[in-house]
């Protein structure tokens, strides 16, 4: 009867399989973005740009396995470190199972269905540029609103 219950709603996030653990992204690119963060206030914006190795028709990184070495920035979530990460979308499912609130039903994890991220409006896809297009100084210009 335990195996009829998700692994998501059995397991916390500290106890989960690195293959749980990676099924729990749903493929948004949010956390792709690049942001901003106001010296002054620590307050973090995000931008329309992503990063250059962002495929941004499937919203999926071209360069997963070794992302960490190409983009020295990049951060790799774990269940210890999941809620350092204020700047993480309140859609995110690290986020959102690491704060005791269930996944939604957009989530390709619940509706089996990997597009449903993207049809929920969820997700960047067809909604973001390349950082490559925009000199860094000029990022400013590019802060949006429409992530949660």
């Amino acid at each position: 009867m335990i195996a009829a219950i998700p692994f998501w709603q059995r397991k916390r996030l500290h106890e989960m399989t690195r293959e749980e653990w990676e099924s729990l992204c749903d493929g948004c690119g949010l956390c792709c973005l690049a942001k901003l963060e106001d010296e002054d206030t620590g307050e973090v914006y995000y931008t329309e740009l992503v990063c250059r190795y962002m495929d941004t028709a499937s919203c999926q990184c071209t360069v997963y396995e070794s992302r960490a070495e190409k983009v020295p920035g990049c951060l790799t979530l774990t269940s210890a470190t999941v809620m350092d990460y204020g700047w993480l979308p309140a859609t995110c499912a690290y986020r959102t199972l690491a704060e005791g609130r269930p996944l939604p039903d957009w989530h390709p994890l619940v509706s089996g269905d990997p597009d449903t991220v993207h049809q929920a409006g969820v997700s960047v896809r067809n909604r973001v540029m390349s950082e490559d297009q925009v000199p860094e100084q000029d990022w400013e210009e590019h802060i949006i609103h429409w992530v949660l």
